[in-house]
């Protein structure tokens, strides 16, 4: 296979057999040169086009836009899965030049077909398939924006995750009327057990300590067990016999880096929601393994369940507001670890509820300070 670009600032690529005549119309007339303003605003409309990603269904829009201001055959934006937006009647070897492409992450090339690779903060995000009689240095640029509208997409897409996602942690962290109930608690305990006032009131710092800690972004799951351990002791103080508790967590899954508050609230939730809704009380179980290069975290309840549509209402922070510290990890642990990894909510009503975190034991860059 040959690549397309030869030497010198003028190259272009080998001009493709005629297919006959084009059954589209230019933006600009024959022989003249766009003007500067109608490259601007339709690289701008190419930019909004691609805002959310070559997945997206505009991704076929902005083909075409970039083939009208080439003046090109046919255009194609590929991504990573392979998936193909054209604009124009593709060269039958075209596929095979982004296949190439998205293998090798380098240009490829043949007769009056050029294929660039689309980089994204130094990660292949997709190719560029130019078709007929392109300069190379105008393909190239073409590229670069594709390039940076991709870039400021994800940009303006980790911008507005990150917003919500601190807001809702911020809801999540300390239910207000907790607070309010634990330290009524802690109250009548001072004249009648003023030691067992005096443990509760520690277990309440601890607990408050790593709700509001922000000094680094991860801790390790020993860390959320702690405090876990706080919020069970207050909310045991309580309820009182209403809730039983059963933890169980394997030594070596202690050391594993987590984001902050990632366990915290699922416990939260199983005993808000599980337990201090039913009449009769109800226990919570916590385990934690290892499972070969990944660590399985579950919190259980025998409360009264939910219908499984509105579980995965929950996890996509569609459920109601008391709900939403778990759309919140959530959605934190695939922004971390990736997509695969997560939560996962095992309910049905009047069977009681399981979430699963499932994380990898270790992973680049996530280091608890």
């Amino acid at each position: 296979m040959v690549a397309a670009d030869a030497e010198g600032p003028e190259d272009t690529a080998p001009p493709a057999p005629q297919r006959g005549p084009r059954r589209w119309s230019r933006r600009w007339s024959p022989g003249r040169a766009p003007d500067a303003m109608d490259v601007l605003t339709t690289g701008a409309e190419i930019a909004a086009e691609l805002r959310a990603g070559l997945a997206s269904a505009r991704t076929g829009v902005a083909a075409r836009k970039l083939r009208r201001l080439l003046d090109a055959d046919a255009i194609g934006l590929v991504d990573l899965h392979g998936a193909q937006s054209w604009s124009g009647e593709p060269d039958p070897g075209a596929s095979d030049l982004a296949e190439e492409v998205l293998r090798g992450d380098h240009k490829a090339g043949r007769s009056g077909v050029l294929a660039l690779p689309l980089r994204v903060r130094d990660e292949l995000a997709g190719v560029l398939v130019v078709q007929g009689p392109v300069r190379t240095s105008a393909a190239r640029q073409a590229a670069s924006w594709v390039v940076e509208a991709l870039e400021r997409g994800r940009l303006e897409a980790s911008a507005d995750a990150a917003e919500q996602a601190e807001l809702r942690a911020l809801r999540a962290e300390i239910s207000p009327h907790f607070v309010y109930n634990a330290l009524t608690t802690i109250a009548s305990f001072v004249r009648s057990d003023p030691g067992r006032a005096r443990d509760l009131i520690l277990d309440f710092a601890e607990y408050t300590r790593h709700s509001l800690a922000r000094h680094g972004d991860y801790t390790t799951l020993a860390g959320e067990f702690r405090a876990i351990e706080a919020y069970l002791a207050l909310a045991r103080a309580v309820l009182g016999d209403r809730l039983r508790v059963q933890v169980r967590i394997a030594p070596e899954v202690l050391p594993v880096a987590v984001p902050f508050l990632a366990l915290q609230p699922l416990v939260e939730n199983a005993v808000q929601h599980g337990v201090e809704r039913s009449g009769a009380g109800g226990s919570v179980q916590v385990s934690g393994e290892a499972q070969g290069t990944e660590c399985l975290i579950s919190v259980e309840d025998d409360g009264p369940g939910m219908d499984p549509a509105h579980a995965r209402d929950v996890l996509a922070g569609q459920g109601a507001e008391s709900s939403v510290g778990l759309a919140n990890v959530d959605r934190r642990l695939r922004t971390v670890f990736g997509a695969g990894y997560g939560l996962v909510i095992e309910t049905a009503e009047g069977a009681g509820t399981r979430v699963v975190m499932r994380i990898p034991r270790f992973h680049p860059g996530v280091v608890a300070l």
